[in-house]
């Protein structure tokens, strides 16, 4: 846990050598213009060389980046390198590729689909995407639970049309979010719900798999130095280019310009899941977004946020939620349990 309280001088030696055997049996003159042209020879080189490791050097100084709003949040991709730009290209297609896929909010999305005709079949992203939350479901006891959407919905979080459901409409919602009532067929890459009503959302780990899948295509291109921000889940590939370790600040609850502290960091996932990133108020009180599944009321265990730190995205973007919802004691037991997995700050 985390807490905060030599092949240039060969070419150089080449063409002193070929200069020398010029110079064999002329006269004095013939060897004074030898060694002229044999200086001459090795200064175009020695400048020949510079200009080589200067463009080099520009190549590696070389970035892009670029703003994109996806996921109905900013985000924000940069690349260092000769292949920088093919790199955040490719990033950008890869993110409105997996928003089209996974949104619940596009009718024509596969996951809207699934929701609307009560399964179907599933692509290799979101049949990736299914197994790793169900080994979350079973890893947190139910905590990370991908069928909350209903009450998620009821809430209005889903749509932004904030309301207080009332206690009966969580009762009678809370048996369609369990996914333990998820039916997958794994040869067939198939799902469907054990009951009528149930729907399902990957927007507790969808940014946690785009910025690995990001990730994944940066080291593709050669990018061996890369930022990725979605909208606050930080993950950066290898160091900045002058070798040192990124610098990535974690946010403080109580105020957006301020941070509990800095981590310095490489090739890793950074994600922070708290009250304060989503909500709307009613009556002077505060209702945020983290759902806990056991109640189907926003999470109130205790913490205000939970930050994760792994090599993998899509476990520190479920985790970050996870660990929000058990409170303190359970996620610091949880976190003894897998610490070879991931570290966190626990923030109450």
């Amino acid at each position: 846990m985390i807490n905060f309280r030599k092949k240039a001088v060969a070419m150089l030696l080449a063409t002193v050598f070929t200069a020398g055997m010029l110079s064999g049996c002329g006269t004095s003159v013939d060897t004074e213009k030898s060694k002229n042209d044999s200086r001459k020879a090795v200064e175009q080189t020695t400048q020949a060389e510079a200009d080589t490791n200067s463009k080099a050097q520009n190549e590696e100084d070389k970035s892009e980046s670029r703003d994109i709003f996806a996921m109905d949040t900013y985000m924000t991709v940069t690349a260092y390198g000769p292949n920088a730009e093919t790199a955040v290209d490719q990033a950008q297609q890869e993110i409105e590729r997996l928003d089209a896929l996974l949104s619940t909010g596009e009718e024509t999305s596969e996951v809207a689909q699934i929701n609307a005709n009560g399964g179907g079949t599933l692509s290799e992203d979101t049949t990736y995407l299914l197994e790793r939350s169900l080994d979350l479901y079973d890893s947190t006891n139910g905590v990370f639970d991908i069928a909350i959407y209903p009450i998620m919905d009821a809430w209005g979080f889903t749509t932004g049309n904030y309301t207080i459901p009332s206690d009966e409409t969580i009762e009678s919602l809370l048996p369609l979010t369990d996914a333990n009532d998820i039916l997958y067929d794994k040869d067939s890459a198939s799902i469907s719900f054990a009951k009528d009503g149930m729907k399902i959302d990957f927007g507790g780990i969808a940014k946690g798999y785009t910025s690995g899948r990001i990730a994944d295509i940066y080291r593709e291109c050669g990018v061996t130095s890369g930022l990725i921000n979605l909208g606050g889940n930080v993950q950066v590939v290898g160091t900045k280019t002058d070798g040192s370790k990124w610098r990535v600040a974690v946010q403080s609850p109580g105020a957006e310009d301020d941070y509990l502290g800095i981590l310095s960091t490489a090739d890793r996932a950074v994600i922070t899941s708290g009250g304060y990133e989503r909500y709307f108020e009613q009556d002077g009180m505060k209702y945020h977004h983290i759902i806990d599944p056991s109640t189907g009321h926003p999470a109130n265990n205790g913490l205000v946020s939970v930050t994760i730190v792994s090599a993998d995205g899509t476990l520190a973007d479920g985790l970050s939620t996870s660990l929000f919802i058990m409170g303190k004691d359970k996620a610091a037991e949880y976190w003894r349990a897998h610490s070879d997995e991931f570290d966190t700050i626990l923030e109450d």
